[in-house]
């Protein structure tokens, strides 16, 4: 999908729905954007946005962080962000809370670890039952 200077895709992985966006997010489309992943965003399967091809990436464009946090509190589901340079220099101290990680490897090898934390702990609360 092509959106005004930007391109999206999204992949649907066993442990997360990867969206992947190159280009730039900025005034113009971000409120594309935000709807596009929003959308995909589906409860019990984290989501990793790859913005590792984003060239330019406007200061307001850092509310797209803020409106999939929402969606995935709401949905009880988990997320990372993996960053280009144009992303993470717009990042200050009030976007810590922003889950970033290195790479889409990265976030999804994160994920399959809450997975099998999970189900180690399944037998033990099944047993205390």
């Amino acid at each position: 999908m092509v959106c005004d200077g930007a391109s999206m895709r999204a992949h649907h992985r066993q442990l997360a729905t990867v969206v992947t966006v190159k280009g730039a997010i900025g005034s113009e489309n971000l409120d594309q954007i935000s709807a596009y992943v929003r959308r995909l965003v589906i409860p019990e399967k984290s989501i990793v946005l790859d913005l590792s091809g984003v060239n330019s990436f406007a200061p307001q464009a850092v509310s797209l962080f803020y409106a999939i946090d929402a969606r995935c509190g709401e949905l009880g589901v988990d997320w990372a962000v993996v960053a280009s340079g144009a992303v993470l220099a717009e990042l200050d101290d009030d976007d810590a809370g922003v889950p970033l990680t290195a790479s889409v490897p990265d976030a999804l090898h994160h994920f399959a670890e809450g997975t099998m934390a999970r189900r180690r702990l399944l037998p033990l609360l099944v047993k205390s039952a």
